[in-house]
């Protein structure tokens, strides 16, 4: 089972949940296609998804900004309603988008004596929220994962001012959308003057998470980090960690276990535009993504793209190629593999420490110690030697032990 952890130390917010999601391997292109087939009204701006890489307090992470021109609108949960309904969402992103809505109207109605029908979103009904809160829905369905935990929340402290006036934190419908969800104390690093936690993040969170509290068992597969707009004395991001659930995953036994072979022939696809597709496949978790030459009809020159993928992650990565490449269909088979135990390590280098990922051998053949490639580039490129030298120094560390 994959499930997915939100470590909300600096509190959340419906851009932190979007930067985390594409951090962690979303596509940024298929969220913004979801938001650009709502039932916007004519007079809406356009809205664009712009994801860029920032550091908080020295942690890099991912920051999403929704870029539109200005606009002074108030709506009511049935005009953005409508807006969702007209979108092309798949039935799970549509269902979550309109659930967590509703929370959030449900809420505001509360604490303002109203009614689902009559109460107005303020912030929450502004462009940027809607696309927020309809990516987020988008991410999470792309995400795919069967069940999500988090973290204790916290809330941040001082005052707040909103469209009602100036309201202590948690703002009113914040606090009530947190009712039966363990709320921290504040960040590792002390108490925060500010809002940490948004009426979009606590709906979200209050409508996906199964459970609070720490790090479940599970075996990571992902990490993704999402920025918030604000700087504090600590790092403002939000943490996602996916995986499967569970101390021992099959991934990491040397029995057989059941993958998807995703395969498709192309020949008019450019070089660019199939490099690029393989990366967004590497980022949004494939297994594995390999490309051959072929001879196709007419004689012409092409390739074969091939992912090996979880069975559930098949249907997102088969949209990435479908979405990025000239690929009319594709050839799916579902395989058995065998993957030998491993663990991850650290050695010594004389220009600095890298790590590996450690192999156990069938029978008694011992162990099989491979440098990791990018830590090892990385110290090559700061000492001014080659890959080679740092990768062979890694071996023979590794060997010395």
């Amino acid at each position: 089972m994959r499930i997915a952890y939100l470590d909300c130390a600096s509190g959340v917010s419906g851009d932190m949940t979007l930067g985390a999601l594409v951090d962690a391997g979303v596509d940024l292109a298929a969220i913004q296609a979801g938001l650009d087939s709502l039932a916007w009204p004519d007079n809406t701006p356009n809205c664009r998804l712009v994801a860029t890489q920032v550091k908080k307090k020295g942690f890099r992470a991912t920051q999403v900004v929704v870029e539109h021109e200005p606009e002074h609108a108030h709506r009511h949960l049935h005009h953005i309603q409508k807006m969702i309904d007209g979108g092309s969402l798949t039935p799970r992103a549509h269902t979550l988008a309109t659930a967590i809505f509703r929370r959030i109207a449900e809420a505001e109605a509360k604490v303002h004596g109203s009614t689902l029908e009559k109460v107005h979103f303020h912030e929450v009904g502004a462009i940027d929220s809607i696309a927020d809160i309809v990516g987020a829905a988008i991410g999470w369905d792309l995400l795919n994962v069967d069940e999500v935990h988090c973290a204790p929340v916290p809330t941040g402290s001082g005052f707040i001012q909103i469209a009602h006036g100036r309201c202590a934190i948690p703002a009113p419908a914040t606090a009530e959308l947190l009712m039966g969800v363990p709320l921290a104390e504040h960040p590792p690093t002390g108490p925060v003057v500010g809002e940490l936690t948004t009426p979009t993040g606590a709906a979200i969170v209050k409508e996906l998470a199964k459970s609070f509290g720490p790090l479940p068992a599970m075996t990571i597969e992902r990490i993704g980090f999402g920025a918030g707009q604000k700087d504090f004395d600590h790092p403002n991001v939000l943490r996602l960690v996916v995986g499967t659930k569970g101390g021992a995953a099959s991934a990491t036994s040397d029995a057989a276990s059941t993958i998807v072979v995703l395969e498709t022939n192309l020949d008019d696809s450019s070089g660019e535009a199939i490099g690029d597709c393989v990366e967004r496949l590497w980022a949004a978790g494939a297994l594995d993504v390999s490309l051959s030459p072929l001879q196709m009809k007419k004689h012409r020159p092409g390739v074969l793209l091939t992912v090996q993928a979880t069975p559930a992650d098949a249907e997102r990565l088969a949209t990435i190629v479908f979405r990025h490449t000239t690929a009319l269909g594709m050839r799916r088979q579902t395989v058995e593999r065998i993957v030998l135990p491993r663990r991850k390590a650290t050695v010594e280098t004389p220009w600095g420490d890298t790590s590996g990922v450690v192999a156990t051998l069938p029978g008694d053949a011992g162990e099989r110690f491979t440098p990791e490639y990018e830590d090892c580039k990385a110290l090559a490129d700061r000492a001014g030697v080659t890959v080679s030298d740092v990768s062979q120094a890694a071996s023979a560390a590794w060997g010395g032990q």
